[in-house]
């Protein structure tokens, strides 16, 4: 790197500032010992935690309303714990039995393992992916024939439906739980130096809570391309994207942007 030039995590090197105090638009991780308490420890960090976005289950009423029969497909595409929660909560309240012959395919191992709240894992046929859900398209083109019923909220990325429409492989995606805003009315979000977004929900939630919001100098992050184009689409400034070259997750995005703070305040 050029002396006086900062690398590529900083977007806005004009807007470039220390940052003390963050919000990650999350709830916070169950075990104190993960990469934010690291984070916070090595940088002098206050971070906070506040879910922007929550899930609200379709009730049985509403569900039937969609006219799907879960026992006629042969396989289900799992790509979050909350898609594996609510399928199997209507399955209880419809006197459903998943038969043993039932497949699963899960957007990770997390996702496969938490299976286990429900279903006994060894004697079932579960195909895994690595993180994201193009890691299942070369496992699905497989299994091809199956009967592919895909249980997601109504606010889903395209790539998966697109996939399975391109590859004429029958499946059925079935509405099972509603991603909205939560209420954040009582927060004073300006006391933040970087608000750090996980999805374009996360986004929206921002601007229907507080509609006359104005970014100022608060730095703003996103994980994801769709994530920083949602940023931008609402002609907010995008100062972190992540994951980078230099670093796939969006802690590690952070310490990129502080060091190049520091470095800056060197020169």
């Amino acid at each position: 790197m050029t002396e006086g030039k900062v690398s590529s995590i900083v977007l806005h090197p004009e807007r470039l500032k220390p940052i003390k105090r963050i919000l990650i638009s999350q709830p916070r991780p169950e075990s104190d010992k993960n990469p934010y308490s690291e984070l916070a420890a090595k940088f002098n960090l206050q971070i906070d935690f506040r879910p922007f976005i929550q899930v609200d289950p379709v009730g049985i009423k509403e569900f039937r309303k969609q006219k799907i029969n879960i026992l006629e497909h042969t396989a289900i595409i799992f790509t979050s714990k909350n898609a594996v929660d609510h399928l199997f909560k209507l399955c209880s309240e419809s006197k459903i039995e998943m038969p043993p012959e039932m497949k699963y395919f899960c957007i990770s191992d997390q996702t496969a393992n938490y299976l286990q709240k429900y279903i006994t894992i060894r004697k079932r046929k579960i195909f895994t992916g690595k993180r994201t859900v193009t890691d299942l398209f070369d496992l699905i083109k497989k299994h091809k024939t199956e009967n592919y019923l895909y249980p997601c909220s109504d606010i889903r990325k395209d790539d998966l439906p697109a996939f399975m429409e391109k590859s004429g492989i029958k499946f059925t995606e079935a509405i099972i739980y509603h991603t909205v805003p939560s209420d954040l009315k009582d927060m004073d979000i300006k006391q933040y130096d970087l608000i750090a977004f996980f999805s374009p929900s996360g986004v929206n939630s921002l601007l229907t809570n507080f509609p006359e919001f104005k970014q100022g100098d608060i730095l703003f992050a996103a994980f994801g391309p769709t994530t920083g184009k949602a940023v931008t689409d609402n002609n907010l400034i995008l100062d972190i994207q992540a994951p980078h070259p230099d670093a796939p997750s969006m802690t590690g995005a952070i310490e990129l942007y502080i060091k190049e703070t520091e470095k800056s305040n060197k020169q």
